[in-house]
């Protein structure tokens, strides 16, 4: 027996699913959750052998909710939208069944999981995945994990952000938060008029840039309004002159 969660914020879309499982044989139906953070919760404490995962939902979408969990589940998305399959694939998802479901394609992709093989082959296949997944909404916010708890940070309030052996710090005015990702996905995230690579370890939030400082002949450093100094690379003023259009 496949025990298995449904996340979705909507009602119908849940009960619908819920119909249509009743007819597969071997399912179990464990929990349902209405966003992301009920989710979350309920992975971790139910278990389950299958998540029924929509994309787009409050709070968090489905890709960062993923992100908080330490083990991934095996996932198949249930979503309206269509231009998020192949980022679905890149997070090791199983399958990518887009609403209204067919009931054939929904019995398959039970199938899959079924199958040993496909289970296992799945670390690799995320392994090989190097790509950076990300929505539009995820431009505008940081999900990260705190003492525990879980804390969205509007990019309008990150200061900088600085890599740190596997995690990247990001720093806001009160204080900083480290979430583990590389910066080169950063890179892939952030949006370039809002962030501006200053340094191999750096990424700094223009709207904060009090001034660039000359220490030395050819060496720079950004001043930012709260006082804090950032080292610039060489490529990286260069950068900065060609955003500042100086």
């Amino acid at each position: 027996m496949l025990k298995c969660i449904l996340i979705d914020d909507e009602p119908l879309a849940r009960s619908m699913l819920k119909e249509m499982l009743q007819d597969v044989d071997g399912i179990e139906i464990v929990g349902e959750c209405s966003n992301g953070f009920e989710g979350v919760k309920s992975i971790q404490a139910l278990q389950p052998d299958i998540v029924f995962l929509d994309v787009q939902m409050p709070k968090i979408n489905g890709f960062e909710m993923l992100e908080l969990l330490d083990e991934k589940p095996n996932v198949i998305f249930i979503t309206a939208f269509d231009e998020y399959a192949v980022q679905a694939f890149e997070v090791n998802a199983i399958d990518y069944l887009l609403k209204p479901i067919e009931p054939a394609r929904l019995t398959k992709a039970i199938d899959r999981i079924r199958s040993k093989s496909t289970v296992a082959a799945a670390p690799k296949a995320a392994d090989e995945q190097e790509k950076n997944i990300f929505l539009p909404e995820q431009m505008q916010r940081v999900v990260v994990k705190d003492n525990g708890e879980i804390k969205i940070i509007p990019l309008a309030q990150i200061l900088f952000l600085e890599a740190a052996d596997d995690y990247v710090k990001i720093q806001t005015q009160d204080k900083y938060y480290l979430k583990y990702q590389t910066m080169s996905k950063f890179e892939q995230q952030l949006p370039p008029a809002q962030f501006v690579r200053v340094h191999r370890s750096y990424f700094v939030n223009v709207t904060y840039i009090n001034k660039i400082e000359l220490l030395e002949k050819e060496q720079y450093c950004i001043l930012l309004k709260t006082g804090q100094k950032i080292p610039v690379s060489k490529s990286g003023y260069a950068k900065l002159k060609s955003f500042l259009g100086i």
